[in-house]
């Protein structure tokens, strides 16, 4: 009955690879630059109670996994990284604010959910894993 929503599933995941790359990316750049805010930022997870260094961890996971998912380039890993990261904030910064509202964690959850999918469905169309990892795979 939904067999022809199976042809469209390629093109799902590039549209969803596509928007979280965009949104991971700029939110990892406004962690790491400008000159300082990276240091801002570790600094603030220390004060969560987590060890500073995953602010480096956490910054440039955003940064460069929603880069590798704009190129389709190691997906699955970079989508598990997206996710690590965003549990962890709504976790520990988000789940006291409730689901909606001010700091609620409505949108980092949106964004765990595209990673989890990402993570089932592959890159789908126009991705480097394709030609990079030709042969390779199990498509």
């Amino acid at each position: 009955m939904f067999s022809s929503f199976e042809r469209i599933r390629p093109l799902a995941a590039l549209v969803a690879r596509l928007v979280l790359g965009a949104i991971m990316v700029v939110h990892g750049s406004q962690k790491i630059f400008p000159r300082g805010a990276l240091y801002q930022f570790t600094q603030n997870v220390a004060h969560l109670g987590l060890p500073y260094w995953l602010g480096y961890v956490a910054a440039f996971t955003e940064l460069f996994g929603g880069a590798f998912l704009i190129l389709g380039l190691l997906v699955h890993l970079a989508a598990l990284g997206i996710a690590i990261d965003m549990a962890v904030a709504i976790i520990k910064v988000h789940l006291h604010h409730g689901l909606i509202g001010q700091g609620g964690y409505e949108f980092p959850l949106a964004c765990f959910a595209l990673a989890a999918v990402l993570m089932g469905t592959g890159p789908g169309y126009i991705a480097a894993d394709g030609y990079v990892f030709r042969g390779r795979t199990g498509r």
